[in-house]
């Protein structure tokens, strides 16, 4: 237990009232819910819940022994966020090294770090055509995911069992998924650079425009191969189902 206390709850207690008065954590009772958790008599009570920022933020108030490895370990990766900042190709590679720790092939690796960087291009294209709000990017990409493989992106988690809202869908596509998206991506992207759509509604055809040029090339590449490029494969972390794997194996 981090906190060492003999009274957990009235511990839990005192802290939240510390929150509140003495470090201004105002918005407290907006940040902390309670859903019911099973306990270890099987049966399941209103439990109090907080996502991970506020339980790091808690962590860092706890005034114990027990709590110093997390407060280490997050001025550790405060103080690696500082350097991803100076220098992003570090970032680069740390997440290389976590893909790689995950099991996935560097060949994978590679394209996976590839569309992420078309990704976020395509993101500032938007961004300078007038496109802020979230729904709209999601709206936007599920253009270029339907025109490419007739699937939304939250169709083609389904589609590959994804049931986690935390599971991200590009984490468990194979070579040729990561590829037709990238090139729906880019040709969207190079679309709108040289044409400039002004709102919304042309922003979305050129989408599906870019889509469409990815779909076509996933048709000839599987009339060639005699097979389906788009795959119910996944990758499951810690699990059997470790699918994903290099075309070339």
């Amino acid at each position: 237990m981090l906190t060492g206390s003999t009274r957990p709850r009235k511990y839990w207690s005192d802290l939240k009232i510390k929150l509140q008065k003495d470090e201004g954590f105002d918005q407290l009772s907006e940040k902390i819910g309670q859903l019911k958790l099973e306990s270890s008599d099987g049966k399941k009570y209103a439990t109090d819940c907080a996502n991970t920022e506020t339980m790091f933020r808690i962590i860092q108030s706890i005034p114990s022994k027990n709590a110093e490895p997390f407060k280490r370990w997050l001025s550790k990766v405060g103080y690696e966020r500082i350097q991803e900042i100076e220098d992003p190709e570090l970032a680069q590679e740390r997440m290389k090294n976590i893909y790689e720790q995950k099991g996935y092939s560097k060949y994978w690796i590679d394209k996976r770090l590839r569309c992420i960087a078309i990704r976020q291009n395509l993101s500032d294209e938007w961004k300078e055509r007038g496109i802020e709000n979230e729904k709209d990017f999601a709206i936007l990409t599920a253009e270029i995911s339907r025109a490419t493989f007739g699937m939304t992106p939250s169709e083609y988690k389904k589609h590959k069992s994804l049931t986690k809202s935390t599971q991200n869908l590009r984490d468990h596509m194979t070579d040729f998924e990561l590829i037709f998206t990238m090139l729906g991506e880019k040709v969207t992207n190079e679309i709108s650079k040289k044409e400039k759509p002004e709102n919304f509604s042309k922003n979305e055809q050129v989408a599906k425009r870019g889509g469409n040029v990815a779909k076509n090339a996933r048709i000839d590449t599987e009339k060639e191969l005699g097979r389906s490029v788009i795959s119910k494969d996944n990758f499951l972390e810690n699990s059997d189902k470790n699918l994903i794997k290099s075309e070339d194996n």
